[in-house]
């Protein structure tokens, strides 16, 4: 059984790719390539086929995390391809609920996922310097924290003994 899970933001370019490349690094570390495959979509279509922002890629690189990755816009296809399919605030949710095809119990905001900010949604750190982008890194790994300990418990995945 291989989970599949799509992150979504606005544009792909900054918020959905670093959190493909956070979970992507998590799954590398948990040895769970081949159980668990990541991808990222934006509800707009204006960055197609362009790598995203130079600040979410180097934030990405700093944390040893790359980004490997064109933006695309999520498709109808998307909600039978993937298990989940996560927005990053409550905009990006709304718009994929409405999306055609949409199926509800597979979409989630991204904060939901994390211990201490359910709630609460990814900013968007386009407009904003560097710093942004490193709060939304930090945010991305705490609620993708919590996403798989989730999925390694669907997978049921044994915890690592102390």
């Amino acid at each position: 059984m291989k989970i599949r899970v799509l992150f979504v933001c606005l544009g792909n370019i900054c918020r959905s790719p670093l959190a493909e490349a956070v979970l992507k690094k998590m799954v590398a570390e948990h040895g769970l390539e081949d159980q668990i495959h990541v991808d990222s979509a934006g509800t707009g279509s204006w960055h197609s086929g362009e790598l995203p922002d130079r600040r979410a890629r180097e934030t990405a690189a700093i944390h040893a995390a790359p980004i490997n990755h064109r933006a695309r816009q999520i498709s109808s296809r998307d909600f039978q391809d993937f298990d989940y399919i996560i927005g990053m605030d409550r905009s990006n949710v709304q718009n994929i609920r409405n999306w055609p095809g949409a199926i509800p119990e597979k979409i989630s905001l991204m904060m939901d996922w994390s211990e201490h900010h359910k709630g609460m949604e990814v900013p968007d750190p386009y407009y904003g310097e560097m710093d942004g982008f490193e709060q939304v890194y930090n945010l991305l790994v705490e609620s993708n924290s919590g996403l798989l300990n989730h999925l390694k418990n669907e997978l049921k995945v044994a915890a690592p003994s102390a």
